[in-house]
């Protein structure tokens, strides 16, 4: 009898959270992808191996943002129901002061989930940003998926800091308060964790650009990861490795402001249409 009770109710949690976490999610990365699309812009010209003149310098600053409209909505949500969806089957079952470990796995789990979509329409929109004159049907498929591993490593170590921090930020946050975090408030320690975790990945996130970024025609050795770290390393040093630090980091620590503002607000409306009780809190 106690099974066929909570079934349903189970049953239902689950829809819920997937829901919330869906609409949230693609809310949010929508948002803030449209908003500091320019910002995006420079900071992979920075990057580009062509130079930043001759990839477009401050013109055209939302060339690309159409794959972006289409691919943004869809890559958040998955990373958010993914990671949502981790830590509520886990958490449970997992002592608290081990509940990081699952906040590592569930990030790192939505970022090879969410890649699947993110990667393609990362590879379109920077060969548009900087200006590289082909279409989606001179790629072929080898290409679009060319980055994919280079955006796994750089976006993992992104994951693996900045959602556990933003969760052990709010945690502290909310034992100093004693009461729950406000949107506003999880958005700010979202802001801080992005910050941290974008410093440390700008040497993966410049050489997963350079990848997406090379000739079409390149042989498979040149667009190797390492092979395309030690080159850049070669050519411009550590400067070369944090090439469009500053656009990165303080657009990431702005946009996370907003992004985690928006999914957390998001978030707060739809569990007043979904209803459900969290195994988390903030």
């Amino acid at each position: 009898m106690f099974r066929e009770d909570t079934k349903p109710a189970n049953e239902s949690h689950a829809r819920n959270i997937f829901l919330s976490s869906l609409i949230s999610g693609a809310f949010a990365g929508t948002i803030c992808d449209l908003v500091f699309f320019p910002i995006d812009t420079l900071k992979t010209r920075l990057q580009s191996q062509h130079g930043f003149m001759k990839s477009g310098g401050f013109k055209r600053l939302y060339q690309g943002i159409l794959p972006v409209m289409i691919g943004s909505a869809p890559a958040a949500s998955l990373f958010f129901v993914t990671y949502e969806g981790i830590k509520e089957f886990l958490q449970p079952n997992v002592p608290f002061h081990y509940h990081w470990m699952v906040h590592m796995g569930a990030a790192a789990t939505g970022e090879m989930v969410a890649c699947l979509i993110r990667v393609p329409v990362e590879v379109i929109k920077q060969r548009k940003q900087a200006l590289l004159g082909d279409t989606i049907s001179s790629l072929g498929l080898k290409t679009l998926y060319r980055g994919y591993g280079s955006t796994v490593l750089r976006d993992m170590p992104f994951g693996f800091t900045q959602m556990p921090l933003w969760e052990y930020f709010k945690f502290r946050y909310r034992q100093h308060v004693h009461r729950e975090c406000t949107p506003l408030e999880g958005a700010a320690c979202g802001a801080a964790s992005v910050a941290i975790s974008a410093s440390i990945t700008t040497p993966l996130d410049v050489t997963k650009t350079r990848i997406m970024l090379a000739s079409t025609s390149a042989g498979k050795d040149e667009v190797k990861i390492v092979s395309m770290f030690r080159q850049i390393y070669r050519e411009n040093g550590v400067r070369g490795l944090f090439a469009g630090f500053y656009p990165r980091v303080c657009g990431f620590t702005v946009g996370g402001l907003l992004f985690f503002g928006i999914y957390e607000q998001a978030k707060k409306t739809c569990q007043t249409i979904f209803p459900y009780t969290s195994s988390t809190r903030c």
